[in-house]
């Protein structure tokens, strides 16, 4: 899997929210200053190219669904992201987060209970 681009990922956003939709639909769900429609007509095939998206075509009229579901992406950009500014430590890139917000004991002990209760609701 490859890393998106911004216009890309703004895309696949779109895709992921819409789940299966035409040029002209997509380019509705950016906000202004729209990209010209070719514009959008292309970032779409640069990512099927790319095994993101698949099409169902109505003649010369193509309707655009996602192959890559949210989730995937997710993981592979944020192992990626953790890999390339925190050595690919989980620890590191929270207590970096811990620091930089200015986290008291109260604050972290708090975001360990969401984690904990998401992570039993994962295990039902």
């Amino acid at each position: 899997m490859k890393e998106l681009t911004k216009a890309e990922e703004q895309v696949m956003q779109i895709l992921w929210q819409i789940e299966k939709g035409f040029v002209k639909d997509v380019l509705a769900k950016i906000p202004e200053p729209k990209p010209a429609y070719n514009t959008v007509s292309t970032i779409i095939r640069i990512l099927e190219k790319k095994g993101f998206v698949g099409y169902k075509a109505y003649g010369k009229t193509h309707e655009y669904f996602p192959i890559v579901d949210k989730t995937s992406y997710s993981n592979f950009y944020l192992k990626n992201f953790i890999g390339g500014y925190f050595g690919g430590s989980f620890q590191k890139l929270v207590s970096f987060f811990a620091k930089e917000n200015d986290m008291d004991m109260t604050d972290f002990q708090s975001l360990m209970q969401h984690v904990g209760d998401d992570l039993k609701e994962e295990d039902k």
